[in-house]
């Protein structure tokens, strides 16, 4: 219940949001009308179109994102004439039918002449259906955690609740000033007798809010004018909606076990668990709701009791996952003939990651032949109250839940805490030696001593240290240029279209600069939505890397983005340094997600 709640108030702070500016004059348009069959209907029809937009945004295909904008054009068409028929009273009878009767009875209802209640409520909430398609691409924090979750999960009934929710919030906010914009109205008709100038004062701020949209002015120069900023705000509501987390860059608190698992009674599990110096954190939870079992069928917590077992989340992409994976490999064929079973769930963190077809490519590339459960609705995640990628949970053989690292590294205490498991089941002569791991290209341990670089995700929901002249352009084609990029600050030449997960680029030629400190460097990069390979070509300063090139680039700096994956750019040799790293796509249509550094 809380999710719906928190999105209901994220909703209800767009009223300070530099995003709603444009909307207003529409509202306060209705300011002298009877809220119950005027300004309600509008604002519902502004809900409910929301609501509809955001969720097709949220299914994501190009079909919605080409319907909402030829929605926008309709709806800037119908709110101009609106605009006319408020400044020009005379218009809305020189129209040609059947304009004429359209736009009488759009003018009348503005009047509040109001032949027909009926007439008045359904115009109302056309104008509310009109005005919900220009204020759907507004965004704060909130909204695109909405969104990404609904990229990460799949769109769902609970994605527009949460939508609609956060709309219904925004519509409260314009009701409040509805109201209270009603008595200001009132009270100046009356003492003032401005009625009339009032109404074509209305008229010119609703045309100046169409010119504003059209031209693009109400997500930049509107931006750049509002005084009132609700991100902290947006923020502090945002911490309560966060999902999944990296555990790369910025690792988030260790979970304390399965959330609301019971506390195991039997005194001697109990007694055992305190003399190990591991404690009891919680039992194992189901294991129920994969979408997908790869390498065995469906395990379940009573098929697994007996075994000592080796939780470990990761996703694909994800270089912490790719790693510690070579670790959990070792341990998963040095110990499953005394009892270990390792279970690697994979949890997506971007959509591309959802494709089962995509994850059994992977397994198959990481060599890994140990059970995997495909979590694309977290059902799993959310049962072991996880927070991070990569995250392993040892269980012991009575199902309890004995210890959890979150992230890489500790891996000779990890296989020891397998080794005392195992021990503790009975196992006679565990080998105590450690395995010993050699991991190659994108697997191999990062240097941590000299990494100054972080995680740096490329969509605008998640998007940090962006320094390209105008900042981003959400969800809209745009002409960039590099900037000047500090130490940790990228940018894009060409034109690209930054959506909320991921930038495309929509003519070749185009760019990513980043400023980095690290000895490796990562991209997460997927072909365009036709799926032909893209060809791309790497420099460092300017010059092609030749020795210091990674595993995915040739010495020349060439490479082709040929499938959704995490690849390896960059992989120095020498003295690690302040270093401009450039990607220039030859072709079209590549997708970028996210930088990640080693």
């Amino acid at each position: 219940m809380i999710l719906p709640i928190l999105a209901y108030f994220g909703g209800a702070l767009t009223i300070l949001s530099p995003c709603i500016l444009p909307v207003l004059p529409f509202v306060f348009a209705r300011a002298n009308q009877p809220f119950a069959r005027s300004g309600l209907p509008m604002l519902l029809g502004m809900a409910l179109t929301f609501a509809a937009i955001a969720t097709l945004a949220a299914i994501g295909g190009g079909w919605a994102v080409s319907t909402n904008e030829y929605g926008r054009w309709v709806a800037l068409a119908l709110l101009a004439c609106f605009g006319l028929t408020l400044l020009f009273p005379a218009f809305s009878d020189r129209l040609m039918r059947p304009l004429v009767g359209f736009g009488s009875r759009l003018s009348q209802a503005a009047d509040g002449d109001g032949r027909t209640t009926r007439a008045s409520i359904w115009s109302s909430f056309l104008l509310g259906i009109a005005t919900g398609f220009l204020w759907a691409p507004c965004a704060g924090p909130i909204l695109g955690v909405i969104l990404t979750g609904a990229a990460l999960q799949g769109a769902s009934v609970q994605t527009t609740l949460l939508l609609f929710c956060y709309a219904l919030g925004a519509a409260t906010s314009l009701a409040l000033a509805l109201l209270l914009g009603g008595k200001v109205f009132a009270v100046m008709k009356r003492s003032l007798g401005a009625g009339e100038w009032v109404r074509r004062g209305l008229g010119i701020a609703v045309i100046a809010g169409v010119v504003a949209i059209a031209f693009g002015l109400d997500t930049g120069l509107l931006a750049r004018l509002s005084t009132a900023n609700t991100t902290s705000l947006e923020q502090s509501l945002l911490d309560k909606l966060k999902g999944p987390g990296s555990a790369g860059a910025q690792t988030t608190a260790k979970s304390n076990g399965a959330s609301g698992a019971a506390m195991m009674s039997d005194s001697a599990a109990v007694q055992s668990a305190k003399a190990s110096g591991l404690p009891i954190e919680g039992h194992l939870p189901p294991l129920s709701g994969a979408v997908a079992w790869l390498n065995s069928k469906p395990l379940t917590p009573d098929s697994l009791r007996g075994k000592v077992v080796l939780v470990d989340f990761w996703t694909y992409s994800c270089i912490n996952c790719l790693r510690a994976i070579p670790y959990v490999r070792a341990w998963a064929e040095k110990y499953k003939d005394k009892g270990l079973v390792v279970i690697g769930v994979h949890a997506p963190e971007f959509a591309f990651e959802k494709n089962i077809d995509n994850v059994k490519r992977a397994v198959a590339d990481l060599k890994i032949d140990y059970p995997v459960a495909i979590d694309n609705d977290y059902a799993i995640w959310r049962g072991f109250d996880n927070h991070a990628w990569p995250a392993h949970y040892f269980i012991d053989a009575q199902g309890n839940i004995r210890h959890n690292h979150l992230g890489e590294g500790e891996y000779d205490e990890s296989e020891k805490i397998i080794q005392q498991l195992l021990a503790e089941a009975g196992q006679a002569k565990v080998d105590g030696s450690l395995v010993s791991v050699t991991a190659s290209g994108a697997q191999a341990l990062s240097d941590d001593d000299d990494l100054n670089s972080p995680e740096t995700y490329i969509g605008f929901a998640r998007a940090e240290h962006f320094v390209s002249p105008g900042g981003v352009n959400q969800e809209e084609p745009k002409a960039y240029t590099v900037g000047t990029p500090a130490l940790n600050d990228w940018g894009f030449s060409g034109t690209w279209t930054d959506d909320a997960e991921s930038a495309s680029l929509e003519q070749s030629g185009g760019q990513i600069v980043y400023t980095f400190h690290a000895r490796d460097l990562h991209l997460v990069l997927g072909p365009g939505k036709d799926g032909k390979p893209v060809r791309y070509r790497v420099t460092i300063d300017g010059k092609p890397p030749a020795g210091d090139h990674g595993v995915d680039v040739a010495d020349d700096g060439t490479g082709v983005v040929t499938e959704q994956r995490l690849y390896q750019l960059i992989r120095q040799h020498g003295k690690i340094a302040d270093h401009t790293f450039a990607i220039e796509f030859l072709d079209p249509g590549v997708q970028a997600f996210a930088f990640t550094f080693g």
